[in-house]
């Protein structure tokens, strides 16, 4: 996972003002409540007692209360009840669990995974403006996949697989017959049109800093009036809009393990709906039949490819693109770097914590001017060090490469995945 970025983790409807919600993100069993005012709030899920998972427990006062002995943990991550010490027990500071910041924005709760940082110092959550000003209805649903968010995120950046992928099951004769076949034949014509389109021309790539706009018309090369233009935004971490005539959706794709990715996907509605329907709920209720049609027909056909890919996760070196996946090579590169530079950082806050602590065990006095002993600064460093180290090196074995240098510092240079004819655009 690429630290120091927002990842979506839950819908808000997921979490209600009555029941904690236990959910797996980043490699982590995190617990996610609402406390009394209604703010949310994420923490370490693991209850420091005897390691209960505290999205099995239960919402008591303004706390969350551990399912097995009860002990109780504020918003603030402080345990603030243990009643087999009674009411006037003195709580060990020890008894904390990790807080983390989470926000809601554009209809989905984020997670920054990353640095501590006081909350004025984070950054705006990542939404480009296809998204963030789509003014469509749409509906939004999530689900879980076995593969990594890498591929997952892959099968999105390019669509001429389709031809192969989606094709001879009983919802594909629906898309031959209504989106691909034309009025003079009565859409008999639907599968043979689709299947010919198999040629990708017009491609561009544009960069506006961590957001990649990649625009490519997909046509049959004998007859290029049967042609599907697609628009594809890509915003990292994690997000690709997409826009054809037949649909366009949003998808997100959050990290479970190294091995399962949440896929949050939304569907907006058809356009020539809304003159036809003035029920906003029933022209809501096409893009949820989409999503659900998506879910059980048209993502399992690209999901059974991606569990048979090797390597299971994409990186620099492991696939050889032609000019056409232009956008799939800038993706994995930029992710490269983005690696790159929070092992960096990850490096340079260990080796400062270090000349710290040895600073301090010769008895000097720290930047901040406190006494050599360490007490409370070169404890803070060290946790404020490990914290940062945590964020790059904890979470996952990709992370962990990125910072021992494998895939970051170390300086692979597998250029040769830049498409020859991408190359020199970027």
């Amino acid at each position: 996972m690429i630290p120091n970025q927002w990842y979506p983790i839950l819908l808000p409807e997921d979490v209600t003002n009555d029941k904690p919600t236990g959910v797996r993100r980043m490699g982590q069993n995190l617990v996610v409540w609402r406390d009394i005012d209604g703010n949310l709030v994420c923490q370490d899920a693991r209850c420091p007692h005897k390691g209960a998972n505290l999205g099995d427990g239960r919402l008591k006062g303004n706390s969350v209360e551990c399912r097995y002995h009860g002990f109780r943990y504020g918003p603030d991550g402080n345990c603030v009840a243990i009643p087999a010490l009674g009411s006037d027990a003195r709580i060990p500071a020890t008894l904390s669990i990790q807080r983390y910041p989470v926000r809601e924005v554009n209809g989905l709760i984020w997670l920054w995974w990353g640095d501590e940082r006081p909350e004025h110092e984070l950054p705006d959550v990542q939404i480009p403006s296809e998204v963030a000003d789509n003014p469509r209805l749409h509906a939004t649903m999530h689900w879980t996949r076995p593969v990594h968010y890498t591929r997952y995120i892959e099968s999105v950046l390019e669509f001429y697989h389709v031809t192969y992928v989606h094709r001879d099951h009983w919802f594909n004769y629906v898309d031959y017959l209504f989106l691909y076949g034309t009025l003079r034949k009565f859409g008999l014509d639907g599968r043979e049109r689709y299947l010919a389109a198999t040629k990708v021309e017009n491609s561009h790539l544009e960069v506006d800093g961590q957001t990649l706009r990649y625009s490519f018309d997909h046509v049959e090369e004998e007859d290029p009036t049967n042609t599907n233009h697609y628009d594809v935004t890509f915003t990292f971490p994690s997000m690709s809009h997409i826009v054809s005539k037949q649909f366009e959706v949003t998808a997100w794709f959050a990290p479970i393990d190294d091995e399962h990715t949440e896929i949050f996907l939304r569907w907006y509605e058809f356009p020539r709906l809304k003159g036809v329907l003035r029920n906003d709920r029933l022209r809501r209720l096409v893009p949820r039949l989409s999503l659900y049609m998506e879910k059980w027909v048209q993502d399992p056909q690209d999901v059974r490819v991606l569990l048979g890919q090797e390597p299971k996760v994409s990186e620099r070196g492991v696939s050889k693109f032609i000019p056409v996946d232009e956008l799939n090579a800038k993706y994995v590169s930029m992710r490269t770097k983005l690696l790159q530079e929070a092992a960096a950082a990850g490096s340079a806050g260990t080796r400062s914590s270090a000349a710290g602590n040895r600073a301090l065990n010769r008895g000097e006095t720290s930047p901040s001017g406190s006494s050599g002993d360490g007490s409370t600064n070169g404890a803070a460093a060290k946790n404020g060090a490990a914290r940062k180290n945590g964020a790059v090196n904890g979470a996952s074995p990709a992370k962990a490469k990125a910072a021992n240098g494998s895939n970051g510092a170390a300086g692979v240079t597998h250029d040769s995945e830049q498409p020859a004819a991408a190359a020199s655009a970027h």
